[in-house]
């Protein structure tokens, strides 16, 4: 924080300040489940760590009753990129024109701070309040996702453990505080296909098979095929081509081969299996000798509107009088390794403007309705009070 910044009298954007100070590139988690830990211990919860392949992983529940609420995110954040770009050190949290500056404070370490604060507040007020609450933390959120969230789900699905709602705090809003919910999320599959022809000199193509001319066709058809119309929550799924290799670097050769990686957004109402078959059957179609590589790295999921979102809503009218635009919209999140054993997930958090850019911030006035949004839900969804 820097010297001319006042004391910070919200205790969200005090603890903000200490996690952002704290260099957590993934799956380094540089302390912070730590200082997590002591502040949910404080307040009863019983804590877990999953830890696994360097990456760390919290569950921390308190109560052992239904209906169980969790408030879930990450602590990591990507690399600052060039630190000289930054008009204050990225790990140097700094408060100005007000606003709060540090890789991760959009994304997410101002939700956490939240939640962390939330919790106090509800326990203070309500502590025999119904039901049970979790929290649930890992390190590994931005970068492969293959240790993180995903073991602790597993681990609690292996005993018989089941979530009633969920808030993944990733920064949802887009315009201002409270204006989307994230109730979905497309699935996403990987393709990596190569297309074989045979190599030669440009001088004599009659005596070589081009493969990049053999794939360019086929790859248009590709992106021009309609896979679906989507849905009242899902946009038509979309394919996107973002790697083409090939070539042996000189201008005089023609490759032997090329790869294409590509990638589907796909709706519910597309599934992996039937986008597989259909792509191949283009392929098949041009007549390629190609093989290719499939790799899912999320499925799809959707929360209707039930008392989850019923809740989160109200709390957010309640709090900024904003009315919140439900959206599937964007990239994968954790949420997809959560709702195989929750009812009910949805994301909601702060502006993401200045997720993952140089000079990332949140706006400080934003801070406080904010905890109080995930405050006015847990006791909605704990104690049955109006949010």
């Amino acid at each position: 924080m820097n010297d001319a910044a006042p004391p910070p009298n919200d205790p969200a954007l005090a603890l903000a300040i200490e996690l952002i100070a704290r260099p957590s590139l993934t799956p380094d988690d540089a302390g912070c489940l730590g200082v997590l830990s002591e502040r949910l211990a404080a307040c009863g919860f019983r804590l877990e760590r999953f830890d696994r392949g360097g990456v760390k992983n919290l569950w921390a529940r308190r109560g052992a009753t239904a209906p169980l609420v969790c408030l879930a995110g990450h602590i990591d954040v990507v690399p600052s990129g060039p630190a000289e770009q930054w008009t204050s050190p990225p790990f140097t949290p700094t408060v100005r024109n007000g606003h709060l500056y540090g890789r991760g404070a959009a994304d997410m370490k101002t939700s956490l701070s939240a939640f962390i604060t939330a919790i106090e507040a509800f326990l203070a007020a309500h502590p025999d309040h119904s039901g049970s609450l979790a929290v649930l933390l890992t390190s590994d959120e931005e970068g492969e996702a293959v240790d993180g969230t995903v073991r602790v789900v597993e681990a609690l699905q292996a005993r018989g453990e089941r979530l009633d709602a969920c808030i993944v705090g990733e920064p949802t809003s887009e315009t201002c505080l409270g204006d989307t919910i994230k109730n979905g999320r497309r699935g996403s599959l990987n393709a990596t296909l190569t297309v074989r022809g045979q190599q030669g000199h440009v001088a004599y193509p009659q005596r070589a098979r081009n493969p990049i001319h053999l794939l360019a066709p086929a790859l248009a058809e590709l992106v021009a095929t309609e896979w679906d119309a989507g849905n009242e929550f899902f946009p038509p799924t979309s394919c996107q081509v973002s790697n083409i290799h090939a070539g042996t670097g000189a201008n005089n050769v023609i490759p032997g081969e090329c790869t294409a990686l590509f990638n589907f957004r796909f709706a519910p109402v597309s599934s992996p299996e039937r986008l597989k078959e259909r792509s191949e059957a283009i392929f098949r179609r041009h007549q390629l000798d190609y093989v290719i590589r499939w790799q899912i790295s999320g499925q799809p999921f959707l929360t209707g509107r039930g008392p989850l979102v019923a809740a989160l809503t109200a709390a957010i009218r309640a709090e900024t009088g904003v009315e919140a635009q439900l959206s599937s919209s964007g990239g994968t999140s954790d949420g997809r390794f959560i709702a195989n054993i929750c009812a009910e997930t949805v994301e909601f958090g702060p502006l993401n403007a200045s997720i993952h850019k140089i000079d990332e911030n949140i706006a400080i006035r934003d801070i406080a309705p904010l905890t109080g949004i995930y405050r006015r839900v847990l006791e909605r969804l704990l104690t049955g009070e109006p949010a």
